[in-house]
């Protein structure tokens, strides 16, 4: 009993604690003279504090930022050279799809053409018996006449053209030369014993014509009118 007598008179014997806090309050406006901040009011760095410079953590949101928008830029990059090569793609296809559809109509027009002269080549024949039939004067008049001006101008609807006339040009590749009367080197059809027959640019048939030189005759025309001006002169 008398050790905790002792042990509790030495505690009441220790000296209190005391805090002493020798900044002034202001009389006007209650805050300490050391501190010049207004209650709730945010206060600015002071400029040893902004020339320590930011935190730790500021310089790695920076690098994070300029990390940031590299990616764009790249992503950017990819996007733009991605939209090129579809693009370039797009093209082609639409011009190898302009391209199908031109030899497609090229070949359709062709196989039409190529139906067309094979049955128009088969009433070649026809059309020689009418040509006979006129120049001996049976297609004058009468239904036979109506039947073949029908089928002349429903195949000339279709293309089909006639080549061949006396006086005309002679050309090898249409024209067929079974006779040759002269020896000028203006040679034209003097006589046409078989029309040709073509149909657009395909020939069908070359013409059976006889040729004869344009040249001699026109010198013939000259040395006849040469004759009749010294006849007419001596007659004077």
């Amino acid at each position: 009993m008398t050790d905790g007598n002792n042990s509790e008179r030495r505690d009441s014997e220790q000296e209190p604690i005391t805090f002493v806090d020798n900044r002034k309050i202001d009389p006007e406006d209650r805050n300490l003279s050391g501190d010049q901040s207004q209650p709730g009011e945010v206060r600015e760095p002071s400029a040893a504090e902004a020339a320590d410079g930011p935190g730790p953590g500021t310089g790695n949101g920076a690098e994070s930022v300029i990390d940031t928008e590299k990616g764009a830029e790249l992503l950017a990059d990819a996007t733009t050279k991605e939209l090129a090569e579809r693009t370039a793609d797009l093209q082609r296809l639409t011009a190898e799809y302009a391209n199908y559809r031109r030899r497609v109509e090229r070949d359709r027009k062709t196989a039409i053409d190529t139906a067309k002269a094979a049955v128009v080549t088969e009433l070649l024949g026809v059309l020689d018996d009418l040509d006979r039939a006129r120049a001996h004067g049976d297609l004058d008049s009468g239904p036979l006449k109506s039947v073949a001006d029908k089928l002349a101008t429903a195949l000339h609807k279709q293309g089909l053209e006639e080549f061949g006339s006396e006086g005309e040009p002679f050309d090898p590749t249409l024209h067929e030369a079974v006779q040759h009367e002269g020896s000028g080197h203006d040679p034209v059809i003097g006589i046409v014993m078989r029309k040709g027959y073509r149909f657009g640019e395909r020939v069908l048939r070359h013409a059976l014509v006889g040729v004869t030189d344009g040249g001699a005759d026109n010198g013939a025309a000259e040395t006849t009118e040469a004759s009749d001006a010294d006849a007419g002169a001596n007659k004077q």
